[in-house]
């Protein structure tokens, strides 16, 4: 795996030597659950797992081979464990920048990819997005059915995007951290980068200090949101109207909540 050669001062050393944890059909019960233990790890967000909360039913399916690797992580990421650490205390935004981290192992590439993943979660709901990332072809072709997802951000891989590698230090601040430690948790960490389509500043995990880019502290404007009111029930939307607000960047992630919570579907969000 490919490593930046300042991988001491950014935290992800401990991945330079990794191997993929894969099971296959020679792998023992002790190999079972070690991919188990990856699973909760990598989708959990390296977050303290108390024994109560283990997914006892799904893992014994997939010690049996009832299930497949890939739907045991399908299991984890929509369980109601999964919510309670990621969905119902966090801005959406957040949520969708953490089931990437989760479930594809990078960062969100662009704001496009936000906009998607809002409108599935509007229109179909919390479980048909999370199907979306893992039956995606991303996902199929990186992991399959039989390996656990790891973060891909680390390393220079076909199809990835070189600005994922520095967005990816947004998400990741450190191989001992866990995703609910941080700081301002429940808040976006690319909001801004991404309504501008600029390049993300790359930060030592345990300092917080900038390698490169700009300070965050010259992050500053107005942003347009459009949006528009998703069709309720099973009625067809026959008209839509489109609504705009002008937001300052300081707000913007709480104007993207509260749109969510009304059922605005977001279309765009562009510098004002």
């Amino acid at each position: 795996m490919a490593i930046t050669a300042a991988a001491s001062r950014l935290g992800v050393s401990a991945f330079k030597d990794s191997s993929l944890v894969e099971l296959r059909s020679t792998s023992s019960l002790e190999d079972i659950k070690i991919a188990i233990d990856a699973v909760y790890r990598q989708v959990l967000g390296n977050d303290h797992l108390m024994n109560s909360e283990r997914l006892t039913s799904a893992e014994s399916l997939l010690r049996d081979r009832s299930i497949s690797l890939r739907e045991f992580v399908r299991a984890v990421a929509k369980s109601e464990l999964y919510k309670e650490k990621f969905f119902y205390n966090n801005y959406h935004p957040r949520t969708i920048e953490l089931n990437f981290k989760h479930l594809l192992g990078r960062a969100v590439y662009d704001e496009s990819e936000i906009v998607q993943h809002l409108d599935i979660y509007q229109n179909e709901g919390f479980e048909a997005d999370i199907d979306s990332y893992i039956d995606s072809d991303e996902y199929v072709e990186n992991f399959g059915d039989n390996i656990v997802p790891y973060y891909r951000g680390f390393s220079t891989q076909r199809g990835q995007k070189t600005v994922g590698f520095t967005r990816m230090f947004q998400l990741y601040k450190g191989y001992a951290n866990s995703d609910r430690a941080q700081s301002n948790t429940g808040s976006p960490r690319l909001t801004y980068d991404l309504a501008r389509n600029l390049p993300t500043p790359i930060l030592s995990a345990s300092r917080g200090k900038v390698l490169k880019g700009k300070e965050a502290t010259e992050r500053e404007g107005l942003y347009r949101l459009r949006t528009t009111q998703r069709a309720t029930g099973k009625a067809p939307q026959l008209r839509r109207t489109i609504n705009e607000y002008v937001v300052p960047y300081e707000r913007l992630s709480l104007t993207l909540r509260q749109l969510n919570q009304k059922g605005c579907q977001i279309l765009s969000i562009t510098n004002a």
